[in-house]
């Protein structure tokens, strides 16, 4: 996030991101987390108005749809932000950013 000129703030638990959510204008929400439930965790950041970014493993296919269908604006594999990260944060970051 430092690469792409935001600041990160880190919650690692659907209680965390409920607090934290009053604070941040956008959301990265890991699907492979065993400390919560991403798509709950999407469904509650997008119920807030705050833009989704997911990010999970390349081949699962089912649980890209479930992110998409709860409001993730995108989902990328972990490879493509390893790959590129900045030059995609920035892109998205820019495009979903309030005015």
């Amino acid at each position: 996030m430092r690469a792409a000129g935001a600041t990160a703030v880190t919650s690692r638990s659907a209680a965390g991101l409920q607090a934290a959510l009053p604070d941040v204008d956008l959301v990265i929400v890991d699907l492979t987390a065993r400390a919560y439930d991403g798509i709950a965790a999407i469904g509650l950041a997008t119920g807030e108005g705050r833009p989704v970014l997911a990010v999970g493993q390349h081949d699962d296919h089912e649980l890209r749809k479930r992110a998409l269908a709860a409001g993730a604006s995108r989902v990328y594999a972990y490879r493509k932000l390893f790959e590129d990260g900045p030059a995609t944060l920035s892109a998205w970051i820019a495009k979903e950013s309030p005015a």
